[in-house]
Parts: C-alpha cells; sequence; structure tokens
C-alpha cells in the first residue's frame, strides 16, 4: 500500500532544497506551497515570473496536484492559459509519480519561450517600422499617382481649403471696414490735418472767386452790348 503521506513529505524536503529562494510553504494540511518561477533575462534584461501555488490532493501522486497561477510578472492572459494548459498536459502525462519539480522545470523552459517571443515580436515591429518609414520615404520622392478618384478626392479638399480662406479675408476686410475711423475722428488724431484742411479750404476760396470773375467776365461780353452802341443810343 502506498504512504502517500511519506511520498509528499519527501518531495517537500527536495523541493525546499533545489529551491531554497522561492519556495514557501502556505500550509502543512493539506500540504499548500509557492514556487516563484522566473525566466532567463532577455537581450534587454527583460524577464517574466510567475507564482506557482499547489496544493496537494489526499492520493498525490496518484492524483495530480491542485495549482494555480498565485501571481505573475510580465505575462498577457493568453500566457497565462498557455501556463495553465502545458500544467494540466504535464500533470496527467506524470501521474503516479512525485511531478511537482517537472511541472516547474516545464514552466521554466515555457517562461524562456516566451522571452524569446517578446524579442522576436520586438525585431518585427522594428522591421515594421523601418519598412513604413521607408515607404514614406518613397512617397516623399515620387509622391502618389494620380487617378480620378484622387485627384476629385484633392480637388474637392482644396475647393473647401479655398472657401475657407475667401470666408476669412471677407470676415477681416468686413472687420476693418467697422474699424475705418470717420473724418472727424481721423482730423481729432491727426493734427496734421490741421494745416491741411485750412490749406484745403483757402485755396477752394480762391479757386471760386477766381471761377466767378471769369463767369462774370463771360456774361459781360456776352450779354452787354459794346459801348460804342451804347453811345449811338444815348445820342
Amino acid at each position: 500500500m502506498t504512504d502517500y503521506g511519506e511520498e509528499q513529505r519527501n518531495e517537500l524536503e527536495a523541493l525546499e532544497s533545489i529551491y531554497p529562494d522561492s519556495f514557501t510553504v502556505l500550509s502543512e494540511n493539506p500540504p499548500s506551497f509557492t514556487i516563484t518561477v522566473t525566466s532567463e533575462a532577455g537581450e534587454n534584461d527583460e524577464t517574466v515570473q510567475t507564482t506557482l501555488k499547489f496544493t496537494y490532493s489526499e492520493k498525490y501522486p496518484d492524483e495530480a496536484p491542485l495549482y494555480e497561477i498565485f501571481s505573475q510578472l510580465n505575462l498577457d492572459d493568453n500566457d497565462v492559459s498557455d501556463i495553465l494548459k502545458l500544467l494540466a498536459l504535464q500533470a496527467e502525462e506524470n501521474l503516479g509519480m512525485v511531478m511537482i519539480f517537472t511541472l516547474v522545470t516545464a514552466v521554466q523552459e515555457k517562461l524562456n519561450e516566451i522571452v524569446d517571443q517578446i524579442k522576436t515580436r520586438r525585431e518585427e515591429e522594428k522591421k515594421q517600422k523601418e519598412k513604413e518609414a521607408e515607404e514614406a520615404e518613397k512617397q516623399l520622392f515620387h509622391g502618389t499617382p494620380v487617378t480620378i478618384e484622387n485627384f476629385l478626392s484633392w480637388k474637392a479638399k482644396f475647393d473647401a481649403e479655398l472657401l475657407e480662406i475667401k470666408k476669412k479675408r471677407m470676415k477681416e476686410e468686413e472687420q476693418a471696414g467697422k474699424n475705418k475711423l470717420s473724418g472727424r475722428q481721423l482730423f481729432e488724431t491727426d493734427h496734421n490735418l490741421d494745416t491741411s484742411d485750412i490749406q484745403f479750404l483757402e485755396d477752394a476760396v480762391q479757386f471760386s472767386h477766381h471761377h466767378l470773375l471769369k463767369r462774370l467776365s463771360f456774361l459781360h461780353y456776352t450779354f452787354l452790348p459794346p459801348l460804342s452802341k451804347l453811345e449811338t443810343t444815348w445820342r
């Protein structure tokens, strides 16, 4: 008859020796503990980490232990799901044998794979950005081929922008008209207009006098009879 308690105690001692810095006992009945697993450092020293919680079932190792992700660092939901699936598969394959070390080792390898995937993903993102930058540079020098569709689209945008510019100018001109000073305001704000307006009035008066004399002279010669005729009449 299998002594499950003995096998469990022996494994716990071994695990504590193998993982002295990451093994923590949570309870003795039922036996429950955690082991923190950290990946190897990636290219930029990034790591991923998870803390696995195990609880022995009464007939472990003939039955699978209970397990869960107790905590995690830098893992997304898909990674957590993949780790749980991996634990289920390994537990099924190792029934009848103490298996915690095997399960932890499988998770350790999985975490290393995740770090490699992060590195690959970053390299792909970098290549994609470089490709996009290269394409943008080509567009800058070669332009976009003109088609009826993109020409009409450009023209519609151009017309809309032109209309906005015209509206803005009209508004500015209207505002400028409202702010235009009256003659009185100009006179009051510019003292130079004093002299100029007086000179203008003097010139106007002189012009009027001159024009009046010319008209009187014209009327004299046109409507008044010659002096010789007047003398004849008087005689």
